[in-house]
């Protein structure tokens, strides 16, 4: 099943000094190995603010929970899942009832 994940770092707790280089990168190697487990499909950088959107291939809403909560930037309290959404097939492209 997928999961569609929105989320935001929360600059409003924390400043822009605090989301330093190296926490940065941690971020970073923890998302590639989410991609090279094949949970996390696809990621893009959200243009209106810090955070991210994440499509995620899991068997469970608690499984994509436990990968965000395993982000490093998360366990510090600096990131927050604003919205985690289960997807499903879209039927317009299946045949006509």
């Amino acid at each position: 099943m997928q999961f569609f994940s929105l989320s935001r770092r929360r600059t409003d707790a924390f400043p822009p000094d605090a989301f330093t280089p190296e926490r940065i990168a941690a971020e970073g190697q923890r998302v590639k190995e989410l991609y090279l487990a094949g949970l996390l499909r696809q990621v893009w950088k959200r243009g209106d603010m810090g955070g991210a959107a994440i499509l995620w291939e899991a068997a469970s809403e608690a499984e994509v929970r436990e990968a965000c909560e395993s982000l490093p930037l998360f366990k510090a309290g600096m990131l927050e899942i604003a919205a985690l959404v289960p997807l499903e097939p879209y039927a317009g492209f299946g045949p006509a009832k």
